[in-house]
């Protein structure tokens, strides 16, 4: 007889209590094996993909995307014995006397183990036509409640979009519910949706153009759920500004020789098809820096009251994704070369604007750079990350009149901005970081006496 399970929203092992629904990658009916990605979810600082610990056939998916999940609720049920071969016992949850072995053995997977928490979901409709997926039983004793149907959705299945897709798609207020997507699998992209929001687009239940989720015409106006990246954003940057007193200071550069000694490497066989960026520079000369001033590598704790002095640097670079904001991290970045640092910030800014950075790139940075110049921006004022105590800023570098040897002559100068924490960082050793990294920066060839 089937054998039925549940399968919880993973703990992430970072300390997260939930997350969203983004994609899911199978429906009812699906044959499934040991650790095949079944969805992806969104955790205040990732996306992150969930396998599944055991094989058999997808009878529920529990819950929509787009909706928030606390971890250790069910999200999906899947018969572990569709064709009756194990004989039923009273367990939890119907499984097998056979399965605690395997169990066992599937512990170290990402989101094993269901603790008890009530699912509230809705029915999901059937496409006309279709046989009835047996429903499983609750993870608890009790029969589950009735509940209200769930808006309909193409031929009963999720739409099959990336989150960035997903984004443009809400951006331009196009149901994906209403697409056939055009990659293999049925996948919807991004010019799917861009031929859609071209014309009117309707929904598989109005004829009417659809609006932007949260969009209220008779207000104009337009409500989005404060969740996810945006959420965890929002409380760490308040966090940041109202416990640790921030002290800005302003550096102008005049970088021409780095910029010269740039075209210079490309043309060395060691940097042959490495994008070699100011930003590989900078962090170089911070990681430099920050050596002589281990101050600004500290971090000031609270609990314990002491100040934590690292003898490694995890830079975190700011980067912008679709997502919103986020900070990955380069581990040891300080024991990397420049072509290293130039080859590791390429691959992790190319992972972090796909969406593919993992909640281990995002944790226990010791120190932020924000390349602000990308934008066109001269200068800003960041703010500290938490759990560090300082962050620095580059501005753009823009062609600009500069005094050399009592002449004026067009250079290459950039802003540089260092935020710290007052209470881990005096001024003084504020401003001689700064003025080793701006040296090294104004001329790279001063690092042999650092």
């Amino acid at each position: 007889m089937p054998e039925y399970k549940q399968f919880p929203l993973a703990d992430t092992a970072e300390g997260l209590t939930e997350a969203d629904i983004l994609t899911w990658h199978v429906k009812p009916g699906d044959e499934v094996t040991v650790n095949q990605i079944v969805v992806e979810v969104e955790t205040a600082k990732a996306a992150v993909e969930l396998p599944i610990p055991w094989a058999g056939v997808v009878t529920e998916l529990l819950v929509e995307p787009g909706q928030t999940v606390e971890v250790g609720t069910p999200i999906l049920t899947i018969d572990v014995d569709p064709g009756g071969s194990a004989p039923a016992t009273s367990g939890n949850n119907g499984s097998a006397a056979a399965e605690p072995a395997a169990e066992e053995e599937m512990k170290p997977l990402v989101g094993y183990g269901a603790k008890a928490v009530a699912t509230k979901r809705r029915a999901r409709k059937e496409p006309e036509g279709a046989q009835p997926v047996p429903s499983a039983p609750a993870p608890v004793s009790a029969p589950p409640a009735p509940a209200p149907e769930p808006e309909p959705v193409r031929g009963g299945q999720v739409p099959l979009a990336k989150p960035p897709v997903r984004k443009l798609a809400k951006d331009l207020g196009v149901d994906l519910r209403a697409l056939a997507g055009s990659a293999e699998g049925g996948v919807i992209t991004r010019e799917d949706v861009r031929r859609a929001a071209e014309g009117p687009v309707t929904s598989a239940a109005s004829s009417q153009p659809a609006e932007p989720a949260g969009y209220d015409p008779g207000t104009r106006e337009r409500r989005v759920p404060i969740k996810g990246v945006r959420k965890m954003t929002a409380q760490a940057m308040v966090q940041s500004k109202f416990t640790a007193p921030h002290v800005t200071e302003f550096l102008t550069v005049d970088v021409t020789p780095m910029m010269e000694l740039r075209e210079r490497l490309k043309a060395n066989r060691a940097f042959a098809g490495v994008k070699l960026t100011p930003l590989a520079f900078a962090a170089k000369a911070v990681c430099m820096a920050a050596k002589r001033t281990p101050d600004v590598n500290a971090v000031w704790d609270e609990e314990n009251r002491e100040i934590v002095y690292k003898d490694y640097v995890h830079l975190g670079i700011a980067a912008a994704t679709p997502r919103g904001l986020v900070v990955p991290k380069l581990h040891d970045a300080d024991a990397m070369s420049l072509t290293e640092l130039a080859g590791a910030l390429e691959q992790l800014t190319a992972t972090a604007r796909a969406g593919k950075t993992t909640p281990a790139e995002m944790l226990n940075g010791t120190f932020t750079i924000s390349n602000i110049g990308v934008f066109g921006i001269d200068t800003g004022t960041p703010i500290i990350n938490p759990g560090e105590s300082a962050i620095l800023a580059l501005g753009t570098i823009r062609d600009t009149p500069w005094v050399v040897d009592g002449e004026v002559v067009v250079r290459k100068v950039m802003q540089l901005s260092l935020s710290f924490d007052h209470r881990v960082v005096d001024g003084q050793q504020g401003s001689e970081f700064l003025s080793d990294v701006g040296a090294l920066l104004g001329d790279p060839a001063m690092a042999i006496t650092f």
